[in-house]
């Protein structure tokens, strides 16, 4: 049986046109549209750093000195203004990443940071798990799986 051209060539067009949209989309994932930074870079400089800290300063030992406190609000400052920068230059690609940006990142480091500034652990660890939420949910869908 011959499938005609005519039937053809608009499905290979639908096709295309769907996997430009894909690459379009991977692409502001990956980096934004005029600066040099790239999202992995972000990552590895900022995000998983301060997370780090945060991490190592809330659940894996407690703040025993001003220092150790003000170490915490660095970490949460920067992990906020990063929820900016992800959000900017055309690097957002769709609802997922702007949720996870906006709603649990920037509240989640927010609130943490507010927690930190009056020395409240429980309130900072219940920031940093709403940050952790928004590592979840922008992963599952963005970070390339190997």
């Amino acid at each position: 049986m011959m499938i005609s051209m005519k039937r053809i060539l608009p499905a290979i067009l639908v096709a295309g046109l769907a996997i430009g949209a894909l690459n379009t989309g991977l692409a502001q994932v990956k980096k934004g549209k005029t600066r040099p930074l790239t999202t992995e870079q972000l990552m590895e400089a900022i995000v998983k750093p301060h997370m780090g800290e945060l991490k190592k300063g809330l659940v894996d030992s407690k703040p025993s000195s001003d220092e150790d406190w003000k170490k915490l609000a660095l970490s949460a400052a920067l992990l906020n203004e990063s929820s900016y920068t992800m959000m900017e230059d055309g690097r957002c690609p769709d609802s997922i990443w702007a949720d996870a940006c906006t709603k649990d990142l920037r509240e989640g480091s927010a609130a943490a940071a507010a927690a930190i500034e009056k020395k409240d652990i429980e309130g900072a660890l219940a920031g940093f798990k709403k940050l952790g939420a928004s590592c979840k949910a922008c992963h599952s869908e963005h970070k390339p799986k190997h």
